[in-house]
């Protein structure tokens, strides 16, 4: 059955097993254990930022309440407004957080741009100045009409080619940002430093020269004309749409710890908690297939052993810890494999790390979630709100990124479950499993791609 599903694409019903064309077959089903998983109403997840909206009663209300207010309260209103559109259910430490950055803002300590990448990216801060997280606006990355990095733009409209990957879907870098966030707090890794989606405005992000006019046509009109600038619902910038993921510290780009370990060998216990971050990292990769996963966009973190009290007799020393965080997560979710010009392989794949298979902890902290199917469909769920908040949501192009992830979930539970490395992980068959509904009960098809880019090194 295997070679036959290497040749052609192979129908599987909802009662029958998905089988890997690799190896001996996986103990996983795609048969979800209630029909309620398809059929029942989307669920949301916690954290998940979303704009409010306002009825006519309640706008006008406000507008009301405004003109009977003096004009020193008129920053006051606006902010809250902005406050509004942040919404973090069950989450009170990364609201806490955002509210920080927003006081920063109304107290002149303005986020800073970053000036690497291809994109708009800022630091923000606290009032103190110390960067609290990284916001990532929408309208400012590579393909945002927004983008302040002239030498990309120019890139972009000259040699499109070699810019952008066809392979991904346009503008949604901050969604994925989130779903990677999302995909590492399901599945309990903890390498991800948590990122979801915000709505902020400031003076340091880049707008369009309207925008700013409109800014400050109405700022001159509230203090020129006091009656016609307190009917303005917003005064100053409108807010971007983006992701605000925690800033981590004591962390240093991988390069760095990993030519260091070169010639100071870690000992045996961090060694093997180094390799079990690793196979986290991994897992993570390889599910939202990232197409940009370097070592200069992954973090690790090592606190040697230090004595706390060296002036005493008795010396206390601290427990040795390492630790992994996964940045950048911007260009993952492909709708399909990359199959036109570029590869974009997994540069950990050349790691002596990834010679070594997978440990016992890795599979039992994953392989009981990734062969539950219901996990699975819960998971596509809720990447689904996740996606669908975006204005340029396509169904069509969202089914086939799940079809892309459940196949690489599909290789990640046979290389688990026969002890393979990940570097023999990223040379198994690319593969998508389609899911089609017919009457009640889903149907999946498992297709395997052949198809290489003309630049590969696999």
């Amino acid at each position: 059955m295997a070679s036959n599903a290497i040749a052609d694409p192979v129908s599987t019903p909802s009662q029958s097993e998905l089988r890997s064309p690799v190896g001996s077959p996986p103990e996983v089903s795609f048969q979800p254990d209630d029909e309620t998983l398809i059929c029942g109403p989307v669920r949301g997840y916690p954290g998940t930022a979303v704009r409010s909206t306002l009825d006519d009663e309640d706008g006008e209300a406000t507008v009301g309440d405004a003109e009977r207010q003096p004009l020193l309260g008129r920053k006051e209103r606006s902010r809250t407004v902005d406050s509004d559109l942040n919404s973090f259910l069950g989450d009170p430490e990364f609201a806490a957080v955002v509210q920080l950055a927003e006081r920063a803002m109304d107290e002149n300590v303005f986020p800073e741009r970053i000036q690497q990448g291809s994109s708009g990216s800022y630091f923000s801060k606290d009032p103190s100045g110390r960067i609290i997280g990284v916001f990532k606006p929408k309208d400012e990355e590579p393909y945002g009409h927004l983008n302040p990095k002239w030498a990309k733009w120019i890139q972009k409209n000259c040699c499109p080619c070699c810019f952008g990957r066809d392979c991904l879907v346009l503008n949604q870098g901050y969604l994925s940002e989130v779903g990677a966030s999302l995909i590492d707090q399901k599945l309990d890794l903890n390498v991800v430093p948590k990122t979801k989606v915000v709505w902020l405005a400031c003076k340091t992000f880049f707008y369009g020269p309207i925008d700013r006019c409109k800014s400050q046509g109405k700022k001159y009109a509230l203090e020129k004309m006091p009656a016609v600038g307190r009917r303005f619902r917003r005064i100053g910038l409108p807010p971007k749409m983006g992701s605000f993921q925690l800033f981590v510290e004591g962390y240093k780009d991988a390069d760095f710890w990993l030519r260091r370990f070169e010639t100071e060998p870690l000992p045996e216990n961090m060694r093997r908690q180094f390799q079990f971050e690793f196979e986290k990292l991994v897992v993570l990769d390889y599910i939202i297939r990232n197409t940009d996963r370097g070592n200069d966009n992954w973090l690790i973190k090592y606190d040697l052993p230090v004595s706390e009290n060296r002036d005493s007799e008795w010396m206390m020393v601290k427990e040795p810890m390492i630790k992994i965080a996964a940045i950048d997560n911007g260009l993952a979710f492909p709708f399909k494999h990359p199959d036109s010009w570029r590869a974009y392989p997994f540069y950990w794949s050349w790691l002596s790390q990834a010679k070594v298979p997978f440990s016992q902890e890795i599979a039992k902290l994953v392989l009981p979630k990734t062969t539950d199917m219901g996990f699975v469909q819960d998971l596509c769920l809720d990447l689904l709100e996740l996606f669908k908040e975006d204005k340029g949501f396509d169904k069509v192009l969202f089914e086939k990124q799940m079809s892309v992830m459940r196949g690489q979930i599909l290789n990640l539970t046979q290389a688990l479950q026969d002890g393979k490395t990940p570097c023999e992980l990223v040379n198994m068959p690319s593969m998508v499993v389609e899911c089609t509904e017919r009457s009640r009960s889903p149907n999946f098809i498992q297709k395997i791609t052949s198809q290489r880019p003309f630049f590969s090194s696999w």
